[in-house]
């Protein structure tokens, strides 16, 4: 089931009208992504009325923006400069490793405050087949990509390999860890499998 809302978001350049696109499921919780087109989507469980959707855009009005803008940007430049993706341009996959440094950074002291766990050094890289990892010293790995996901996946990746730091392991003690700071990290391991691969 498919549902349009139209947004008005304040920015520097006056309020911006962008379209959401609302899709219900049966999920237990409100999701929101902005794609790498720019395109604005709320995942939403069934029955949800209008205005919980609307508060729940609204008081993630700064985030659409940021995403918004920096993504149309992005593609502003990649069309004048006749690239297609950021595969061919190794200028903005720089950028995006910047935000995602800072951002993934920033997620990391706030879950391992939460969880009770410290790390060593942490890395941004372009893996292939991994999104994260964290070595037996506790550091670090994450897939720069991440920037482009939504932030309640970025934060899955982070809680996932925080929780290795008490469990080496896929073990149920480890699962536990996760659901404890993440109730509902099956959805979000789910959207990863499905969608990770379209970034």
């Amino acid at each position: 089931m498919l549902k349009e809302i139209l947004l008005r978001v304040p920015s520097e350049e006056g309020a911006l009208s962008i379209s959401a696109e609302v899709i219900y499921s049966g999920r237990k919780t409100l999701g929101l992504e902005v794609t790498a087109e720019g395109r604005v989507k709320v995942r939403a469980p069934f029955g949800t009325g209008d205005k919980v959707i609307e508060d729940f855009v609204r008081m993630r009005a700064g985030w659409i923006r940021e995403k918004y803008l920096l993504f149309r940007s992005r593609r502003e430049k990649r069309e004048a400069a006749g690239k297609k993706d950021y595969e061919k341009d190794p200028g903005l996959e720089a950028e995006y490793r910047e935000l995602a440094g800072k951002k993934i950074r920033q997620r990391v002291r706030y879950f391992s405050g939460k969880m009770g766990v410290t790390c060593g050094r942490i890395s941004i890289r372009s893996q292939k087949t991994r999104w994260g990892s964290c070595s037996g010293r506790g550091n670090l790995n994450f897939n720069w990509k991440l920037i482009l996901m939504p932030p309640e996946i970025l934060d899955y990746v982070v809680v996932h390999e925080l929780a290795h730091r008490k469990q080496m392991n896929h073990s149920p003690l480890f699962w536990a860890e996760v659901e404890r700071i993440l109730p509902d990290y099956r959805i979000r391991r789910q959207w990863l499998k499905e969608h990770g691969r379209e970034v």
